[in-house]
Parts: C-alpha cells; structure tokens; sequence
C-alpha cells in the first residue's frame, strides 16, 4: 500500500522579535564603545615595512612636529617614575614648581611637556583640562649650549633605574634633522644607546625578501635586517 504523500508547503518563519534583538545589540555596542581620543600632538610618521609593534609600557617618548619642535611624554601607567623625574628636575633647575603643578605633569594623561625649563613653572600652572590645549614652544634640544633634553633623559634615566626604560622617537616626515641631531646628542650624553623609531607600517614590496618571508611563513611577522 502505498504512502500518502504530505502537501508540501514553504517555511515561513518570523524574522520580527530576531530584528528587535539585533537593533538593541546594536545600540548597546554604540554606546558602550569608547572610541580613542585625538592625540595632542598630529605627527605623520614615516613609513616602514617593519611590523614590531611599539611597547607601551615603561615608555618615554620624544616627539619631533614637522615644525623640528621636540617635545617629551612619559607612560600614563609610569605615576612613579615621572613623579621622581619632575622631583629632581624641580631641585635641579631650581624650578620653584608646587606641588599641585607637579601633580599637574603625573597625573594628566597623555600630557606633553613642551616647554622649556624657564616656562614650565607657567605650563604647568593650569587647569589640567586645558593643559592639553596650551600652545607649546617645544624643549629646546637643536642649540648644543642649551641641549635641555640631556637634563630630561638624565632624570628619566634616574627614575627608572631598574627597569628597561623603552625610548620611542616619533618624528614627523617634514620634520628637519637638526632636531633630531639633538635628541641623539642628549640620549649619547646620558649612555642610552638604544632607541626604537615609530613608523607608519606598510606592506613590503612584492618580491622583496621580506615579502618571500611573509609568504613562506604564512604570516605578517618578522623583519628583515
């Protein structure tokens, strides 16, 4: 005896209630996302092949404008290290800061000092929302006489004794290279001999070695020297 055979008839399900859940997951993830603030100083790096992601800890970075000013930051996550560096330039350079314009160059986050040692009393003597706004001359670094970042690698060098101190130099391609003739003049003047440059990663050229490496490995990692 035959089976009987069943109607056929098209699946027809209710996309309503999964729309609903999709446009909250939505909303959710738009403001709760926290998107990364601007930075303070607009830099157009060079660009490099190199793929070694740069530390961000134990950092202290220079940074070099397309105008050759030079300017100076240390990790946020380094409280202690930039407490003890601005203590003993305050002694040193006889700054007279207070203890409320210290706390000023600790705790603002991603706070550039960029002003030489005779303005920095004035620089730091602002509310912390506006530091970041203030118009900076840069640290004097291309005169060899008045070389004021030798005094600043010197007390970084100080505060994190210990520690692997990671100097990044961030310098602007239209940048000149006085400056960072300076910058190198007052690293060797203070015995660091290492340095790691920030560059704009790009692919390496097709057929190039590091491209056969890539393409051996199956992978973006690693440097050709």
């Amino acid at each position: 005896m035959g089976r009987a055979k069943l109607p056929r008839k098209s699946t027809n399900i209710d996309m309503t209630a999964m729309c609903d859940v999709a446009f909250l997951l939505l909303s959710f993830f738009i403001l709760a996302t926290k998107f990364k603030p601007p930075e303070a100083l607009s830099v157009v790096t060079p660009s490099s092949v190199s793929t070694k992601v740069a530390p961000e800890k134990d950092v202290v970075m220079v940074i070099i404008d397309k105008d050759g000013k030079v300017y100076l930051a240390v990790s946020d996550a380094n409280q202690n290290e930039k407490k003890l560096m601005i203590d003993a330039l305050n002694t040193s350079k006889s700054i007279g800061l207070t203890d409320a314009e210290k706390a000023n160059f600790v705790k603002v986050p991603n706070a550039y000092i960029g002003a030489p040692f005779s303005q920095l009393k004035s620089y730091l003597d602002k509310d912390p929302a506006a530091l970041q706004n203030v118009v900076k001359p840069g640290i004097p670094a291309v005169d060899s006489t008045n070389n004021e970042m030798i005094d600043w690698f010197h007390a970084a060098a100080d505060a994190f004794q210990g520690k692997k101190m990671n100097v990044l130099v961030k310098g602007d391609d239209a940048s000149k290279y006085p400056s960072l003739q300076g910058v190198i003049i007052a690293l060797k003047k203070n015995d660091i001999m290492k340095f790691q440059v920030v560059t704009s990663p790009v692919p390496p050229p097709v057929g190039s070695e590091l491209y056969k490496f890539q393409q051996k490995n199956g992978t973006k990692e690693g440097n050709i020297n």
